[in-house]
């Protein structure tokens, strides 16, 4: 059985509260957001169990979630990292490129990022990535740091199994507005 330090369950906690919290948005008819299933070749199974044993991506995900937030159409990636340095090899051009995209077709993109070292949750908006993004295109660090990030974007008061990820997509869309 695979340990909680597996790479197989990485990200597997930050899944189950995103689910749940979609869950809640939806049955609330506050938003419809789906997880986008990566698309997968298997190649050996286990036909006992009728579990994958090993398989192959059959092409680049592009985002994690897509969906609706009251009209507005929405997508974003969902990164967990556990120290206060987030390294942008984590995010592949092509995301960045599907999100940039998708904000030019009046979308709102962003990753949610838990930094589980402190258990704190992070909306990161693309216009904000962008900024290391394009840093680190021009040799610069391929990183960025906690201590670096707008503190209006991180999140309040997430106990339990709820992200508020609709608060601040109502701050990226207000913060829009102001620029």
């Amino acid at each position: 059985m695979a340990t909680w330090k597996s790479r197989g369950l990485r990200g597997s906690v930050l899944e189950e509260m995103i689910g749940t919290t979609n869950n809640i948005y939806a049955s609330e008819r506050l938003a419809l957001i789906q997880k986008i299933p990566t698309p997968i070749t298997p190649i050996d199974m286990d036909h006992k169990t009728k579990q994958i044993k090993l398989a192959y991506f059959d092409k680049k995900s592009t985002v994690d979630y897509i969906g609706a937030v009251q009209g507005v159409p929405v997508c974003f990636d969902a990164k967990e990292c556990a120290t206060d340095r987030f390294a942008l090899a984590n995010i592949h051009e092509h995301q960045v490129r599907f999100m940039e995209d998708f904000e030019q077709q009046d979308g709102v993109a962003f990753f949610l990022i838990h930094f589980t070292g402190r258990d704190c949750f992070y909306y990161m908006r693309l216009d904000e990535l962008l900024v290391y993004w394009k840093r680190a295109e021009e040799d610069g660090r391929k990183s960025f740091t906690v201590d670096e990030l707008d503190p209006d974007f991180f999140m309040e008061d997430v106990n339990g199994p709820v992200i508020p990820y609709l608060d601040y997509i109502q701050k990226d869309l207000d913060k829009r507005n102001e620029e």
